[in-house]
């Protein structure tokens, strides 16, 4: 027997033709289109002072508890409401218990408010509905996304204008391509790398075609590494398992002081890995500019140079990092980008856009063509389709958005950003410095810092103290810096993130320490002191007595 379906739809809307293509084309009726002007009004206008009335940092109810209200399963056979009613509904009832990512005081992630702009700009695309897969559903979006990618290209790379020239609408060539994200970034890149390791040869048609096994045997190796810091992202051990090579064969490698890689070490690693296994091969050496937890960014020079000694494809995951290259005072943090084969650059981190845009970049615009795919109904031989050489099939027109992004903002705009965001960053690192509270971590080299809730007095005896002393310490510094941190955020005033590092007064253990990512232009010094000021009262009040 059926279930009824009908009885949590509203009682005078029918699904039949008539409604259906009515609301497929306009709103249902004035009421609809009041509802939405008023509230797309604030969202498009007033898109702060809207997030602050509706929606806090975040609100203290658990997703136990939220997730209770939505345990129906089945969908009416009638519509359930009208549009006016889904609106209120999702302004009312949904918003109030998400996460207020555009407030100053959300310092914990690499998602941030972004310009009001880019709201009127996603509403634009999605209303085109492009798909840039293939130019007979984008046309012209295919052309803007390759002159778009060539001005990214141009400040990674900065070739010659005769360069850009022939190949900013090359349809042969690609400098770039857009993805969903830092991590199908990184996955092409060294899906491309491992194509071009193995090529098709006499008796052996290439590894795309035949496998990794046959890959192997063919070119008579056993093991296949990329070597990165023990920063990179995870994103990296997610690539290499989809390719095939297998997650255990992404080597972590050392950092040093500054949490840069540590380059004996990696020259070390090299040499041991050659010893023990003659058939390796070193398929890969990843760069980071801008670590995902720290902000720091590797010796890319000294990699580059390591890389081209050993013949491995130099990959530079600059998710993060990437946009430093507007700023005119701290571009040099990224010298030797240049010299990287491929370039990871999120659009949704440090470009401001919305959910979701990555990039990848190539030194050598023929670079992607190992990894170049057809089909007799898109993306045909000898056609110009901008799906041929990427992982994704159908996305939309991000392009359009960075493309309207940059000149609305132009490269100083960015740049403000930017500078902001590293300067004060640094500023915050002094006032923490400043507290007996707290113990300041990695400092910043962009804008991203750790610390943790470290009384001085502690900090003196984890100098002196025994191994096991120390450990016992340790564990306590955790437990009040996760409990500090799960405390604040429940509050919903500010919100700051945590990880854990491996740091010299716990080599043993991994010590849990606060995070926080400066990217916010509204974010400033004293909204910071506020945050501090938060914990300072949290552990005084609720936590002090764990570490005495």
């Amino acid at each position: 027997m059926k279930k009824d379906t009908d009885s949590k739809s509203h009682p005078d809307l029918v699904a039949d033709w008539e409604r259906l293509f009515r609301v497929f084309i306009r709103p249902e009726g004035q009421a609809s289109r009041a509802t939405l002007i008023k509230y797309m009004d604030r969202i498009l206008y007033g898109l702060n002072d809207f997030l602050k009335k509706h929606v806090g940092i975040t609100e203290a109810v658990s997703l136990k508890e939220l997730s209770q209200n939505f345990t129906d399963t089945i969908i009416s056979d009638h519509p359930e409401k009208k549009l006016t009613d889904v609106i209120s509904c999702l302004i009312k009832e949904i918003a109030p218990y998400a996460v207020n990512v555009a407030s100053p005081y959300f310092v914990g992630h690499m998602t941030s408010a972004i310009p009001f702009f880019m709201v009127h700009l996603k509403t634009i695309i999605a209303a085109l509905n492009q798909n840039v897969v293939k130019i007979e559903t984008s046309k012209i979006v295919s052309v803007v996304e390759k002159q778009v990618i060539a001005k990214i290209h141009r400040m990674i790379y900065d070739q010659t204008e005769s360069f850009y020239q022939a190949h900013v609408q090359n349809t042969e060539t690609t400098l770039g391509v857009f993805v969903e994200g830092g991590t199908t970034a990184n996955l092409t890149a060294l899906w491309a790398a491992r194509n071009a390791k193995f090529p098709p040869k006499k008796g052996f048609n290439g590894i795309e075609t035949e496998g990794v096994v046959a890959a192997y045997q063919a070119y008579d190796i056993d093991r296949c590494v990329v070597l990165v810091s023990r920063l990179g992202h995870y994103s990296l051990r997610k690539t290499v398992g989809v390719l095939g090579i297998g997650n255990q064969n992404i080597i972590p490698l050392s950092t040093d002081e500054n949490n840069q890689v540590d380059i004996n070490a990696l020259k070390k690693t090299i040499a041991r890995l050659k010893k023990e296994n003659p058939k390796i091969c070193i398929l890969a050496i990843i760069g980071i500019a801008g670590a995902t937890e720290t902000g720091t960014v590797d010796p890319l020079e000294e990699l580059a140079t390591i890389s081209a000694k050993h013949n491995t494809h130099f990959h530079v995951d600059a998710a993060w990092g990437g946009p430093t290259l507007f700023s005119q005072k701290y571009k040099h943090l990224l010298k030797g980008i240049h010299l990287a084969d491929s370039v990871t650059v999120d659009g949704h981190k440090q470009f401001y856009m919305p959910m979701s845009c990555g990039m990848l970049y190539l030194k050598n615009p023929k670079a992607l063509d190992v990894i170049a795919y057809h089909a007799k109904y898109v993306n045909r031989e000898g056609s110009v389709d901008l799906g041929i050489k990427t992982l994704s099939g159908s996305r939309e027109a991000n392009s359009l958005i960075l493309d309207s992004a940059l000149k609305i903002m132009g490269a100083k705009g960015y740049a403000l950003l930017i500078d902001h965001g590293i300067e004060t960053a640094a500023a915050f690192a002094k006032e923490i410095k400043k507290r007996k509270l707290f113990q300041l971590i990695t400092p910043p080299v962009l804008n991203i810092l750790t610390y943790r809730i470290c009384p001085a007095k502690i900090q003196k005896k984890l100098d002196t103290a025994s191994v096991a002393q120390r450990e016992k310490i340790c564990h306590q510094l955790n437990q009040v810096n996760r409990r500090l941190q799960r405390i604040q955020r429940e509050a919903g005033f500010s919100f700051v993130s945590r990880t854990t590092l491996k740091l010299k007064t716990s080599p043993k253990n991994s010590s849990v320490v606060l995070r926080s990512v400066i990217m916010n232009p509204m974010t400033t010094i004293t909204i910071l002191n506020e945050i501090l000021d938060e914990q300072e009262k949290i552990f005084n009040t609720q936590l002090k007595g764990l570490l005495e």
